[in-house]
């Protein structure tokens, strides 16, 4: 790739390569952070609902607070499509941690959760499944 940079247009055109130069390195700090995480391993039965929507919609996923003092936290378990839903907001409400997901597309996806010990411990004690439609 060669960039040809004419005198007048040099300090817009080193802003603009360093803007996106800063966007690359930012994405790939948060792609290597995802990655981080130690995936869940086997997951107990649990409870599994199907919610059937449409694009621009949104769901939100309650799951209950784990014991005061227990460590114990819900952690997406598996992948999802990204094409279906798109995850915009986490809250804790009352006895509740809340998921908000965006409906981007139309298909199917499950929102697989496992209940750990941590971020860092691969055995589930407890699971959640939400099966989503967009139709």
């Amino acid at each position: 790739m060669t960039f040809i940079i004419r005198p007048k247009q040099r300090a817009g055109t080193l802003l603009a390569l360093a803007a996106g130069l800063i966007a690359v390195v930012a994405l790939a700090v948060a792609v290597t952070a995802g990655a981080d995480s130690t995936p869940v391993g086997h997951l107990p039965a649990g409870a599994v609902s199907t919610i059937t929507t449409a694009p621009n919609q949104l769901v939100a996923v309650a799951l209950p607070h784990a014991a005061k003092k227990s460590g114990l936290s819900w952690r997406l378990a598996r992948r999802y499509d990204s094409n279906v839903v798109r995850q915009i907001s986490e809250a804790d409400v009352d006895a509740s941690v809340v998921l908000v997901f965006k409906v981007v597309g139309r298909g199917k996806t499950s929102l697989v959760f496992g209940l750990t010990r941590g971020d860092t411990s691969p055995k589930a004690l407890k699971s959640a499944t939400r099966k989503i439609i967009s139709r």
